[in-house]
């Protein structure tokens, strides 16, 4: 099974891709955390990826697709993964397709979170993240039950400068003009379901869960 969940910035995307591999046991894949673990390992393509970032540049996408390629032949992605956040861009999705069909592999699922600039807003501004687990928690609706303190490890919970409002709206811009036309890009192949992300997150598992018992993809192991 290998789903993609799409949409802006404090839709949620982590926290259903966490439910989804509750029910399947796949693993989540970010573009963000390979490319860290790949620079922390210090393999060739980290190395090269670690140039880039040391000369404050963006990874290109022919060494994003080389790390990407390189994670989804572990053995733990034999039964398929998700993709949080990626790809960005018509170049990255094009990317990965011809990795695709070259690894005969197929996309079973997008998932595009719809949701208002203002519940992204509440959402994020109300985030908090620990300083030594990363555990993250937000004010509203999953507070710490210590002010400032991590349930898990006793850490620091700090506010990101990038869940600052005015990061939050440059980020939904980038969003818009980068990633959004992915909607229609995938709505054009029929492997595209839109999710109201602004329900609870309750609401929200039971519409991806439904597509996906739709498919066949769960409710069998």
């Amino acid at each position: 099974m290998i789903i993609i969940l799409l949409g802006p910035p404090g839709a949620g995307k982590g926290t259903i891709a966490g439910e989804i591999k509750k029910e399947k046991d796949i693993p989540i894949i970010s573009t963000g955390d390979i490319l860290r673990k790949a620079i922390k390992n210090g393999s060739d393509l980290g190395k090269e990826a670690q140039s880039y970032v040391n000369s404050g540049k963006l990874v290109p996408d022919y060494l994003i697709m080389k790390i990407i390629e390189e994670r989804i032949k572990e053995k733990d992605c034999k039964k398929g993964f998700m993709f949080d956040g990626f790809p960005r861009t018509i170049q990255q999705a094009v990317d990965l397709e011809l990795l695709f069909k070259r690894l005969k592999h197929n996309i079973d699922q997008v998932f595009y979170f719809e949701t208002s600039k203002n519940t992204i807003i509440e959402r994020l501004s109300d985030r908090r993240v620990c300083t030594k687990c990363g555990a993250i928690y937000n004010l509203n609706y999953n507070p710490p039950k210590i002010k400032d303190k991590c349930d898990k490890c006793g850490g620091e919970l700090i506010q990101r400068d990038d869940d600052k409002e005015e990061t939050i709206l440059k980020r939904l811009e980038v969003f818009n003009d980068e990633t959004l036309p992915l909607v229609d890009y995938y709505q054009k192949q029929n492997i595209l379901t839109k999710i109201n992300a602004d329900q609870d997150l309750d609401d929200r598992f039971k519409e991806v869960e439904a597509r996906l018992k739709e498919l066949g993809l769960v409710g069998k192991k």
